[in-house]
C-alpha cells in the first residue's frame, strides 16, 4: 500500500474507433503526497480533463493502476466508485457548476447530507468554509446574485464540504478576471494549505502554478517536471 494521496501508475486512455484512435494518455504515471499541491500545465487538447477525470474516478482508463489513500480503485463497482467520490475526492471545475436554485450554503451543505452528516453539523461547516473564504455574508445568496469569483469560492468550499483526502481543479481560474483569478487563488491555497489535503491543479496560468509546490506538464500523452 501506498502512502500517497493519489497514485497513477502506467495510465492510458484511448478514444476513437479501431480505425482511427487517438491515444490521449500513454503511460502517465505520478503520485501526490498529503500536503502536498501540485500544479499540471497542459494546452488545450492535451488531455488534462481527462487525466483530472480519470483520478477523479469520473471516468475510466484503458490500463494501468490507480490508488486513492493506498487503496486500489481499480475494479470498483460503480456504487463503490460513486461512495470513494464522495467522500475522498473534491472537484473544482473552471465553470463552477452551482446548483441555481439553492443558495451557496446549501450548495456546500447538500453534498454533506448525501454523506449522512447531520443537518446541523453541516450548517455549521458551510458557515464556517464560507468564512474562510469571505462570503460570510454572501451564505444565503443564490449563484446569480454572486460575482464570478464568489460562486468560485462558493465552489470550492462545496469542494471541500466533506473533508476529502483529494482536491482536484480543472482551470479554476480559468474564466476569471486577472485580478479576480489571483485573489480565488490565494483563497484556494489557503483552504488547501488548512486541511492539509493533496492536490493537483490543472491551469494555464504558469505564474499562478509557480506558486504551487510543484509543476507537472502533460505533453504527448506523458508526464514530465514542468
Amino acid at each position: 500500500m501506498s502512502d500517497a494521496a493519489l497514485r497513477l501508475d502506467g495510465i492510458t486512455k484511448t478514444y476513437g474507433d479501431v480505425a482511427r484512435p487517438v491515444e490521449v494518455l500513454r503511460g502517465v504515471s505520478l503520485a501526490i503526497q498529503p500536503g502536498e499541491i501540485v500544479a499540471l500545465v497542459a494546452p488545450s487538447g492535451a488531455g488534462k480533463s481527462t487525466l483530472l477525470h480519470i483520478a477523479g474516478l469520473l471516468d475510466t482508463a484503458d490500463a494501468g493502476g490507480l490508488e486513492i489513500g493506498g487503496r486500489d480503485m481499480t475494479g470498483l463497482s460503480d456504487r463503490k466508485r460513486t461512495v470513494v467520490r464522495r467522500q475522498e475526492v473534491g472537484f473544482i471545475y473552471q465553470f463552477h457548476h452551482l446548483l441555481p436554485e439553492f443558495s451557496a450554503a446549501e450548495n456546500i451543505i447538500l453534498p454533506q447530507l448525501a454523506n449522512g452528516v447531520a443537518r446541523a453539523e453541516a450548517e455549521a461547516r458551510a458557515e464556517a468554509l464560507l468564512a474562510e473564504v469571505g462570503l460570510q455574508d454572501r451564505g444565503d445568496h443564490r449563484p446569480a446574485a454572486l460575482s464570478g469569483g464568489e460562486q468560485q469560492r462558493a465552489a470550492f468550499c462545496r469542494a471541500l464540504a466533506n473533508e476529502p483526502r483529494l482536491l482536484l481543479a480543472d482551470e479554476p481560474t480559468g474564466n476569471l478576471d486577472p485580478e479576480t483569478s489571483d485573489r480565488v487563488f490565494a483563497a484556494l491555497m489557503s483552504l488547501v494549505r488548512g486541511t492539509g489535503l493533496a492536490a493537483l491543479i490543472a491551469t494555464h496560468n504558469l505564474e499562478l502554478a509557480s506558486r504551487m509546490d510543484r509543476r507537472l506538464r502533460l505533453e504527448g500523452g506523458q508526464v514530465v517536471p514542468a
